[in-house]
């Protein structure tokens, strides 16, 4: 069980979220063969008899008593938490209910950790970077059940003090992380996320590590003074998360052009760099946007030469207009220093804006990714589209695009109808009927799911040659701020293709792919010369 809960911090207005991870996925299986039994507070030994029992901790327990308890709480707390409890009463007999008294139970446990009542060890948490010393009280046979690193170190351990050295990040929350073993629960900001992981990981305790790679794979959008993308991505390569760093990777893909404008555009490493700078699936406004920031990153970062020509090599010069091509040539200072590097790529894509995409084929080889456009988000491209109350019937909108990327069809223009249908079954499972004119027609049935079909209005002879790639972007509203939800990709015609807002439920008003009950998308067309190249992400 995963909950995420968002409320605001009491200092300083700062997001935290309440992060709760059952505990099924850290306790070991203990088997006890022997039964004790509890006296309820204010009972007798003879059990109470009426409606309500309520169970506590009292300070001054013998140890042995103590660890009862305890032993006895979790394991009721992980049968509550993970949904094991015992139902076989209802099974014989309809009128037996359920009590739950988990999260009194869970108050109990945080009461005992911060009252210290029974402890047994003392764990020193000291900084690797200053003198400062955390001493938290706790209790072996908790930390033992929650990670068998604890019960390892315990095992080793002379006396009753417990000492661990942390990095000063990791020992600023060491006191949620205890509470997490105690509770199964804890609250966090985003800059917290990483050391509570690392803590995670170091102890072994597998729960909370799935719990906050899935709070950071969630938590991409929020807002955060000096970004943290960026650092997630890095610290999952580190680690071998390759979730979370796909995860990291597509949401920078996916909102680029928002990434070029914060300040994490700047620090980003060079590994990071050339693997986005690779894929087809970059969402911005043109190419000359992307160059233009990387001539930026060159300048911050100072790379090595090999890097800036490998990084100046992925620009796709094809899909930058001569004009613009011209003016990079002479008046940018990074193409100034490493034109010969790049010399061969801007000769063909000149060569590739001269003449036509046919002629050129006759004589060179341009089977390669300079040529593939990306998302582009410019009118040339494509157009936006916001659909209000999708759930309610079809719609359909026209727009223009340019015929192909290179300077010799950038005069030519494609005009495209877009059906959209909230309820489209595919023809395999659609019925037929004849209208008065005798054309057979599809018959609209409801129980279908969302279907986007994009056609050209017309047909030319200066189609041959090229095929067209549509996407379909979908934007949300993530902790507040518009995002990419989702990348669709059709080739040819997308009426039958099956994955189109699958997982979507547009008939909630909260539907994490609708905007203020709107769809917002943005359809863009790729032209691709499939006689000359083969697309490739």
């Amino acid at each position: 069980m995963l909950e995420l809960e968002g409320h605001m911090g009491q200092r300083g207005h700062r997001a935290e979220t309440s992060l709760a991870v059952g505990y099924t996925g850290t306790l070991r299986e203990r088997r006890h063969t022997k039964q004790k039994r509890i006296i309820p507070r204010g009972g007798s030994k003879r059990g109470a008899t009426g409606p309500e029992m309520a169970f506590a901790f009292q300070g001054g327990f013998p140890a042995g008593i103590c660890g009862v308890i305890l032993l006895t709480s979790f394991c009721l707390q992980a049968a509550m938490v993970s949904g094991a409890v015992l139902r076989q009463e209802s099974v014989l007999d309809n009128s037996a209910a359920l009590i739950n008294h988990s999260m009194a139970l869970v108050q109990r446990m945080e009461a005992l950790l911060i009252q210290g009542n029974g402890s047994d060890v003392s764990l020193r948490v000291q900084s690797t970077n200053s003198d400062e010393v955390k001493v938290i009280q706790a209790h072996s046979l908790v930390l033992s059940l929650q990670s068998e690193v604890f019960e390892e170190l315990l095992q080793t351990v002379n006396g009753s003090v417990l000492t661990l050295r942390e990095a000063a990040d990791c020992a600023a929350v060491f006191d949620k992380f205890i509470r997490y073993l105690y509770c199964g629960e804890l609250v966090l900001r985003l800059e917290q996320a990483v050391p509570l992981h690392k803590l995670a990981t170091k102890y072994r305790v597998q729960a909370l590590q799935r719990g906050l790679s899935l709070y950071m794979s969630q938590h991409l959008a929020s807002d955060s003074p000096a970004g943290h993308v960026v650092g997630w991505y890095q610290y999952a390569a580190q680690t071998g998360d390759t979730a979370l760093r796909d995860s990291c990777l597509q949401y920078l893909s996916w909102n680029l052009s928002t990434a070029l404008q914060s300040g994490e555009w700047g620090i980003l490493g060079s590994e990071l760099l050339l693997s986005l700078l690779q894929r087809s699936d970059l969402v911005l406004h043109s190419e000359l946007e992307l160059y233009e920031a990387l001539e930026a990153w060159v300048g911050r970062n100072q790379p090595t030469g090999l890097t800036a020509e490998a990084a100046l090599r992925s620009i796709r010069y094809g899909m930058i207009p001569p004009h613009q091509l011209f003016r990079l040539q002479k008046q940018s200072p990074l193409m100034l220093k490493h034109q010969e590097s790049v010399r061969d790529l801007l000769y063909l894509a000149f060569q590739f804006h001269s003449a036509s995409p046919a002629q050129l084929a006759k004589y060179f080889d341009v089977n390669c990714s300079i040529f593939t456009p990306r998302n582009y988000l410019s009118a040339a491209w494509g157009a936006q589209w916001v659909i209000n109350n999708p759930t309610r019937d079809d719609r359909s909108t026209s727009f223009q695009t340019q015929l192909g990327p290179s300077g010799h069809d950038a005069g030519k223009r494609v005009t495209w109808n877009a059906l959209f249908s909230p309820r489209w079954l595919p023809l395999s499972t659609r019925s037929a009927y004849a209208d008065g004119s005798g054309i057979v027609q599809a018959a609209r049935v409801d129980g279908g799911r969302p279907r986007i079909v994009i056609t050209p209005a017309t047909s030319s002879a200066d189609f041959a040659g090229v095929s067209f790639q549509k996407t379909v972007i979908v934007a949300a509203r993530q902790q507040g701020k518009v995002v990419v939800r989702h990348i669709y990709n059709f080739h040819q015609s997308t009426e039958e293709t099956g994955d189109f807002l699958a997982e979507a439920d547009l008939q909630r008003r909260a539907s994490e792919y609708l905007i203020d009950s709107s769809l917002y998308l943005h359809i863009v067309v790729k032209p691709l010369y499939h006689s000359l190249i083969v697309a490739r992400k």
